[in-house]
């Protein structure tokens, strides 16, 4: 019997799939900081027959990516802005980090940073009287370094334990769902007058720096301190402060009430 010859249908399809295969053949999944990946289908066991361990971070990384494919809103910083540029070194600062991204002045680190509010609904208002989150993510050639801050060098508290507390204090009250988007309101005050280091945060929140006029003119702090370590194995402790090219520059309450009213995704808008 003659054998059919496929019709040109059948034939885009095969050269499709053998494109597709040459063209992914040399691509290599990696994780979420950018290590190389060589088996998703199995789970590390203790022996042959033993139970799955806890330390396959690949396992868990897989897991946490299936049960965030429907994602809920924040709880804080749900509304964000995002953009794309890259990362650029003036001068080696290789006395201080052995890191590519730090020596290496000839080479482009793409970035992607978002910017956020923190008390805010995933809907509210750009020009919230708020602290604004800044979050870098910068893609190395060893891997996915996340730089995170704040625009303002004040945390609103010190010890850990104290979050939960401090976000449902800011957060819109439950029984009434507000006042939105607002860390200036007696529950949040209440709890200032009994967690006193936050004052010092609260200064700031109350200062022109929580309405920036635009995202592109705030200053930005890094929360984390860090630990750096270059060839001769020295180490410095540094935390990373980003200054914008256009200055520091704010609107005035009466103006952010006006712009919200008109637009409240000016900020993403811009």
């Amino acid at each position: 019997m003659a054998k059919k010859k496929p019709d040109n249908f059948t034939s885009k399809k095969i050269e499709d799939l053998k494109r597709f295969e040459k063209e992914t053949a040399d691509t290599i999944m990696t994780t979420n900081q950018g290590l190389k990946v060589n088996d998703t289908n199995n789970s590390l066991k203790s022996g042959e027959r033993g139970s799955t361990l806890l330390e396959d971070f690949l396992l868990r990384e897989k897991i946490t990516h299936f049960d965030h494919e429907r994602i809920p809103e924040r709880i804080v910083h749900a509304r964000g802005s995002g953009a794309h540029g890259y990362f650029e070194l003036y001068e080696s600062i290789a006395e201080y980090s052995k890191a590519g991204i730090f020596t290496d002045t000839a080479r482009k680190t793409p970035v992607f940073v978002r910017f956020s509010t923190v008390a805010g609904s995933k809907g509210s208002t750009d020009l919230a009287r708020d602290v604004r989150g800044f979050a870098v993510k910068f893609y190395t050639d060893e891997g996915t370094w996340d730089l995170v801050g704040n625009n303002m060098p004040i945390f609103f508290i010190q010890d850990a334990m104290k979050f939960p507390d401090l976000v449902h204090a800011v957060k819109p009250e439950p029984n009434k769902e507000i006042p939105q988007a607002a860390s200036a309101h007696d529950t949040f005050y209440d709890f200032i007058s009994r967690t006193t280091e936050t004052l010092h945060n609260q200064i700031w929140v109350m200062s022109d720096r929580a309405i920036p006029r635009s995202l592109r003119m705030m200053e930005g702090f890094g929360i984390h301190t860090f630990r750096l370590i270059n060839e001769a194995g020295e180490s410095h402790f540094v935390k990373f402060h980003w200054k914008p090219k256009l200055g520091v520059h704010s609107v005035t309450w009466d103006e952010a009430v006006k712009i919200s009213g008109a637009d409240s995704d000016f900020h993403r808008r811009d």
